[in-house]
């Protein structure tokens, strides 16, 4: 893996992944080989969104499936997983500067990370990413 910096993974992505029934599936599968040869650097990995993609996961497919992917995701060495509380208020911040974007608090903590990364890699298949300025979305 190379040290090219970091990318915030979002939960639509992460889903996508680990849910082959989902739309965006196999483009989650490109985006992951590439993230997991290192082409962006270290995946960042919210707590907010392990709980939003282990919710999905339980309701969308199974307790089993739901577990084993936060398992999985707690043990990768790729990821780095960043508690959230520290970021709470500056999250909520960015979710009132953000005011035209349907962003959720989760997505907020999102971009709030990616910020303070340029250029604010985000791996995500939420549309609402793309128009926000210093994140970059990835596909």
């Amino acid at each position: 893996m190379t040290d090219t910096g970091v990318i915030v993974l979002d939960s639509s992505f992460l889903i996508a992944f680990h849910n082959e029934q989902d739309v965006h599936h196999d483009e989650a599968v490109r985006v992951m080989d590439r993230l997991l040869a290192g082409e962006w650097g270290t995946g960042l990995l919210l707590e907010y969104v392990a709980l939003e993609v282990i919710t999905v996961l339980r309701l969308r497919t199974d307790l089993g499936t739901a577990v084993s992917v936060a398992d999985s995701l707690l043990r990768a060495r790729e990821l780095q997983f960043v508690p959230c509380s520290a970021i709470f208020t500056a999250a909520l911040e960015t979710l009132r500067v953000e005011q035209r974007s349907p962003l959720s608090l989760v997505d907020a903590a999102i971009v709030t990370v990616a910020r303070r990364h340029p250029p604010g890699l985000v791996a995500t298949f939420d549309a609402d990413f793309r128009a926000l300025d210093r994140v970059t979305t990835v596909p």
